[in-house]
C-alpha cells in the first residue's frame, strides 16, 4: 500500500475545501487569537509558573484577556520548554520537547467540533500528570488517503457512550476542552494532531518527541494548518 504524505493531504484539501469544517467557534470578522510561544524565547513564563497548574492557567487566561483574544494558538514543530513540568517527558535518555500538533487554548468546556468526518478509532483516559487526559482518536479516509486525528485534553464526559467505529460527521459538536483534573493537569486547551500511521497504538500517540526523532515524527504527523485555516483567519 502506498504511503501518503503531507503533500497528498494538502492537495486533497485544496481540491475539496468543502470537506473541512470548523474545529471551534470563531468569528473571523470580530474574533482574534494570540500566537503563543512556549520556547525558551518566552521570558514572561517562569519555570515556577509552568510547574503549578493553577498559576499556569492564570497566566494563559491573563494573556488572552490582556490581548482581547478569544484563543491562544500554536505549537506545531515547536521546541518547547514547558514539558520540563512533567516526568512524562523527562523519563527517557533523550528529553522530549518537540511538539507534534497544534494547541488551541481557551476556557474549560469550550465546544469542539469535528472538522473532517471520520469514525472513532479509539479513545482513552490517559490520566497522568502532563498527559492528554481524556483523548479521542478518529480515523479518516478521503479517496485513497487514510489518516487519523487526535483530540487531547478533553472533558472526561465526552468519552461516555463512545464506541469504536462510531461515525462522527463533519461539524458535529462531539467534545469540549477539559478541566485540569480531566485533561492531564494542564490549563484548558485542545491538542489537535494528525497521524498517517498509528503504529499499533490505541487511545494514545506521542504528541511530543525528542529532537533527534524530529524528521521521523513530522513525516508521520503533518501540520494540520490546512484544516485549521478553515476556522482561523490568516492561520500559518
Amino acid at each position: 500500500m502506498r504511503q501518503f504524505n503531507a503533500s497528498d493531504l494538502k492537495q486533497y484539501f485544496n481540491n475539496h475545501p468543502a470537506e473541512i469544517g470548523k474545529i471551534v467557534d470563531f468569528d473571523k470578522e470580530t474574533d482574534t487569537y494570540l500566537t503563543f510561544d512556549f520556547t525558551e524565547r518566552n521570558k514572561t513564563l517562569s519555570s515556577e509558573t509552568i510547574a503549578k497548574t493553577n498559576l499556569f492557567t492564570d497566566w494563559v487566561s491573563d494573556q488572552l484577556k490582556n490581548t482581547n483574544s478569544r484563543y491562544g494558538i500554536g505549537g506545531y514543530n515547536e521546541h518547547r520548554t514547558i514539558y520540563a513540568r512533567s516526568v512524562l517527558f523527562n523519563a527517557d535518555t533523550q528529553l522530549r520537547r518537540l511538539h507534534l500538533g497544534v494547541d488551541i487554548w481557551g476556557p474549560a468546556l469550550t465546544p469542539v467540533y469535528n472538522p473532517v468526518g471520520g469514525r472513532v478509532h479509539s479513545f482513552n483516559f490517559n490520566d497522568h500528570f502532563g498527559d492528554y487526559g481524556a483523548t479521542i482518536i478518529l480515523e479518516h479516509k478521503l479517496a485513497e488517503i487514510k489518516f487519523y486525528s487526535l483530540f487531547g485534553h478533553l472533558s472526561l464526559a465526552s468519552l461516555n457512550n463512545l464506541t469504536e467505529g462510531k461515525y462522527v460527521p463533519k461539524g458535529e459538536h462531539f467534545t469540549e476542552f477539559g478541566i485540569p483534573a480531566e485533561n492531564g493537569h494542564w490549563p484548558p486547551h485542545l491538542h489537535y494532531q494528525l497521524m498517517f500511521d498509528m503504529e499499533g497504538m490505541r487511545g494514545d500517540y506521542p504528541g511530543v518527541c525528542a529532537f533527534s526523532e524530529r524528521e521521523k515524527f513530522l513525516d508521520n504527523c503533518p501540520d494540520p494548518k490546512d484544516i485549521l485555516a478553515q476556522t482561523f483567519s490568516k492561520f500559518v
